[in-house]
């Protein structure tokens, strides 16, 4: 099919990200990396509608076939969108628009996958409009009729007790559609689940050529952050930094996905400050938890600072200890990854393997995507370290995640105190191995004269 303008546009820009190295590539990895270029609203606008035409070229008719369903029936209103039809909408559709019925139809044979919009308000050039209110004024007759003259084998909706991201029809609207089908019909009806979840996790080579970007921006942030530019020990409280993180996100033009949180832990204090504002003092190590939204996509990284008492050049030996302890966990995390085995059984021997070499971890990792805590299988939860129901779900390749862990250590020069060292790195699945998307913490960020 022909690419309308605005898509033209997209692509041309996505030809040139494509032809550039990523960030990550360009430069030593840094602590305080420099933040990369945001692009303007109307660029991000024309590559992200290229993204989904070549996704719906690609990612769609892969999945649909590979799990033998032929028609896709997915339902939104607007304000209450399905999650997956919030990735469906191109970029002037910010909403569903009263209710809008996108449908799509394999034909077979290697045919291309039909696009078809059941709105009184279209949907750009990405979907094929096939409403006329004045010949058929009852939208869900409509959809009967398309399903009619189609004659899917299989129509899946998006229903699911086990995720949110593949039970995104509501109770009415699945009442409302399965009142004006024929038994014949809802006899046919079978779950999403497989095609929500693959359409949501499944990265593009187009897309990860720009994520990279997208890190290396939270990861400047973090960085500008644990500076002493902006914490200043005995004045600055945790909470000052968690607002100087909201704000600086503000002022970028970009969002949060959740609200960022700095803890601090503090020699001989039991656990962690963070529920209440504490000043940052010299020798606390401070522990950032923070998201940014770019591009339609989520990162989540937690990173850890250590704020220099007066005459030290460096963190104690200790703490770096611990620091490296999270990094073998990732180490032991990320080995165990391979395409078909489930969630719960890269846990299970990553934990073991972890624990062999003398390592007392705690492992929690997710896919992530459009969502920061996204589709997919998840590997453990910092209150289950042995199954996840949603861990059984099988690996797939082209997969981005979340690496998010701690390892356990005392520090000697804090006499013996027992440390909770987390990190959180985002990295990328490629089906063979996993690769960081833009490095991952192996020092620490040093607030402070040195």
């Amino acid at each position: 099919m022909s690419l309308p303008n605005s898509l033209r546009h997209g692509v041309a820009i996505a030809a040139l990200l494509v032809g550039a190295q990523p960030a990550a590539a360009q430069e030593e990895r840094s602590m305080s990396p420099a933040l990369p270029k945001i692009m303007t609203v109307r660029d991000q606008a024309s590559l992200r509608d290229a993204w989904l035409e070549r996704r719906f070229q690609t990612v769609l008719p892969q999945l649909m076939r590979e799990n033998g369903i032929d028609m896709w029936v997915l339902i939104a209103r607007e304000y209450l969108e399905d999650p997956v039809v919030s990735t469906m909408l191109n970029a002037t559709n910010l909403r569903a628009r009263r209710r809008t019925i996108i449908i799509f139809f394999d034909p077979g044979d290697g045919k291309p996958i039909e696009r078809l919009v059941v709105s009184k308000h279209g949907m750009g050039t990405l979907y094929q409009p096939v409403w006329d209110m004045a010949t058929q004024p009852d939208q869900f007759a409509r959809v009967r009729e398309l399903i009619a003259a189609r004659n899917p084998k299989k129509i899946a909706l998006n229903i699911s007790s086990l995720t949110a991201f593949a039970d995104g029809l509501t109770h009415s609207q699945y009442t409302d559609l399965t009142a004006a089908l024929t038994p014949e019909m809802r006899a046919r009806i079978v779950p999403g689940y497989p095609l929500a979840i693959g359409w949501l996790e499944t990265r593009t080579p187009e897309e990860m050529k720009v994520y990279p970007d997208i890190v290396r921006i939270a990861h400047a942030i973090i960085g500008e952050g644990f500076s002493a530019a902006v914490v200043k020990p005995g004045v600055t409280t945790n909470e000052d930094l968690v607002w100087w993180y909201r704000q600086r996100v503000a002022d970028l033009g970009l969002a949060t996905w959740f609200h960022p949180s700095v803890e601090v832990t503090r020699r001989g204090v039991p656990g962690v400050l963070r529920e209440q504002a504490s000043v940052i003092e010299k020798g606390d190590m401070l522990r950032v938890d923070f998201g940014i939204q770019y591009l339609g996509f989520s990162t989540d990284t937690q990173h850890v600072a250590y704020v220099l008492r007066d005459g030290e050049k460096d963190a104690p030996a200790g703490m770096k200890a611990g620091l490296l302890d999270s990094n073998r966990v990732q180490d032991a995390v990320t080995s165990e990854f391979r395409v078909g085995a489930t969630g719960n059984e890269v846990l299970n021997r990553a934990r073991a393997k972890a624990i062999a070499a003398g390592l007392k971890p705690t492992i929690y990792s997710h896919p992530i995507g459009y969502n920061g805590h996204g589709a997919g299988s998840s590997i453990g939860l910092s209150e289950e370290q042995t199954f996840v129901p949603t861990g059984e779900y099988k690996l797939r390749p082209n997969i981005a995640w979340s690496i998010e862990l701690m390892a356990t250590r005392a520090v000697p020069e804090w006499g013996g105190q027992i440390v909770d060292f987390k990190s959180e790195e985002d990295a990328f699945f490629d089906g063979k191995s996993v690769r960081y998307i833009d490095g991952r913490q192996t020092k620490f960020h040093l607030i402070g004269a040195r």
